[in-house]
């Protein structure tokens, strides 16, 4: 699964031109807010340039204190929790000097590497935070520790109205925040709750195919694979070589019984990373449905061979013992 793997620096990436742009904000606290024209790798989370990511959350907290409530894209009423009360929400002072920006901004790094080291403390220091009014940060930094205290509903509750009170912050960042509250609702067993919240992230910012893939992922455990299917599609016409998207709708065209298609996905997906483990491991389960059971151990005896001792391996030799015996019609093992 790919489960939070844009952590730990995900949000840093998303914030850097947009925060650089409005840095004088910090100290004037009447500049007027822009969107960030750019995106970037989203492939981290925790140690991150914590000034930056502390600005954007200081600068959309500030501005919405300024501005007063707004309403925003979200999920559905069905999926999404209502917004807090006013009372309920972090305070963000509207001025800081450059030095009170400093040490905030090296509150909301220590925050952030307890909530991921020693997650108990991390939510008490955030929650002390927010109480000195640490406003967005330690909002964030609280329900990132509830995620890392596997109180997954909780943490995706936090995450979605933090996202709903970021009323000024850029798009593609309160789109990344609903997308971290999706994959908590995904850790808590809850895939159409992750698909609402990954649907409402996209209304935020369309184009971006990790949203996509966050959303099919949660389509397929739910066992919508056709709706799977259909975001996959979205994210491979604009980067046709994703290898994870490849393997993903080849294991959604399995699922529906397209292995004609499913082969040819997961054939593409090995061929541009042939020692990826996943592809290998779900090319052998494709290639034992069409009845290529040699071409199938060949896949999963690669699989034992590169990630020896890891639960791909352990799904692997699963496979390759159920092929030895007669009549054997039981599904693959999975590692996911």
């Amino acid at each position: 699964m790919r489960l939070f793997s844009r952590w730990p620096e995900a949000l840093a990436t998303l914030f850097r031109e947009w925060a650089v742009a409005q840095r004088a904000a910090i100290v004037l606290s009447i500049m007027p807010l822009r969107r960030a024209a750019g995106g970037g790798a989203m492939d981290r989370f925790l140690v991150l340039g914590a000034t930056v990511v502390f600005a954007a959350l200081l600068l959309g907290a500030a501005s919405a204190v300024a501005a007063g409530p707004a309403e925003i894209a979200g999920p559905p009423a069905s999926a999404a929790p209502p917004a807090p009360p006013p009372s309920a929400r972090s305070a963000a002072p509207s001025h800081r000097t450059p030095r009170q920006a400093d040490v905030d901004a090296e509150s909301y790094e220590k925050c952030m590497k307890l909530a991921k080291d020693d997650p108990g403390a991390g939510r008490d220091m955030a929650e002390h935070w927010q109480s000195r009014g640490g406003g967005h940060p330690a909002d964030h930094c609280y329900a990132v520790a509830l995620v890392e205290l596997k109180q997954y509903k909780e943490g995706a509750t936090r995450l979605e109205k933090l996202a709903q009170a970021m009323v000024r912050a850029p798009a593609s960042l309160r789109a990344e925040v609903l997308g971290q509250a999706a994959q908590a609702w995904l850790l808590s067993g809850d895939p159409a709750r992750a698909y609402a919240a990954d649907g409402a992230a996209l209304n935020l910012h369309p184009d971006s195919p990790e949203l996509m893939i966050d959303r099919a992922e949660a389509a397929g455990t739910a066992g919508w694979y056709d709706k799977a299917v259909a975001d996959l599609d979205h994210a491979l016409k604009i980067d046709p070589n994703r290898v994870e998207a490849l393997i993903y709708r080849a294991s959604a065209y399995r699922e529906l019984n397209k292995l004609d298609l499913a082969l040819a996905d997961i054939d593409k997906a090995v061929s541009l990373a042939p020692t990826a483990v996943s592809a290998l491991l779900e090319r052998g389960d494709i290639r034992r449905l069409k009845g290529d059971i040699n071409g199938a151990r060949r896949d999963w005896v690669r699989v034992s061979e590169l990630a020896p001792g890891t639960a791909a391996d352990d799904a692997a030799k699963t496979n390759i013992e159920r092929l030895e015996i007669k009549g054997d019609a039981a599904a693959p093992a999975s590692s996911r």
